[in-house]
């Protein structure tokens, strides 16, 4: 959070991004998050974060959808090297969510393999339907990046080491128009 402050207030340090950095980690890595983003070009999770080379897996999908390759490789980092914290990272103005929420409510399949994104999201769809938002995409995003992160605290997997608390999962929100992310659901206790 301190590196997307610095995101925000356009005073970035750029850690880790050098030649020295780049041959330190040629032998192994040892990232200290994993971020599961969407596509949106607008989105870099590592300047979100003010992060370098080395200090995050990244892992993005259209619409955060997720499936077995997906959490597998959310996975990676937590069992095989102690990675602590993951990141669901939703954001502003989603266009695969836009895309779904459409779909789903007209129930008009989307083109090629869109389709598979829509569904993933039905059940946020479901649930922002039932709550009735004055903004239901935007409510479909913040639902969906929670329903995924609560997924992942309760993956089989994953689950022992949050409750040993060697792992937080968090859900947050980033602000295309003011670059600030929000953390939803899943901060751990300082």
């Amino acid at each position: 959070m301190d590196g997307n402050k610095r995101w925000v207030d356009g005073k970035l340090q750029h850690p880790d991004r050098d030649p020295k950095r780049r041959k330190f980690v040629a032998e192994a890595q040892d990232p200290y998050g994993v971020i599961l983003s969407r596509i949106d070009s607008r989105v870099p999770p590592e300047l979100v974060f003010d992060a370098g080379l080395g200090d995050l897996f990244v892992m993005r999908t259209g619409g955060q959808a997720v499936g077995p390759v997906v959490v597998g490789s959310v996975e990676y980092g937590p069992m095989t090297s102690g990675t602590p914290l993951v990141v669901v990272l939703g954001h502003q103005r989603c266009g695969a969510v836009k895309a779904a929420y459409g779909a789903l409510k007209d129930d008009k399949p989307l083109p090629g393999n869109l389709q598979p994104i829509a569904e993933a999201l039905r059940r946020a769809y479901r649930e922002t339907v039932r709550q009735q938002h004055a903004d239901p995409v935007d409510a479909m995003v913040r639902i969906h990046t929670k329903q995924t992160a609560a997924g992942l605290r309760t993956d089989k997997d994953l689950a022992p080491l949050v409750k040993r608390g060697e792992l937080a999962v968090v859900s947050a929100y980033y602000s295309l128009d003011t670059g600030r992310v929000e953390v939803l659901t899943g901060a751990p206790a300082a």
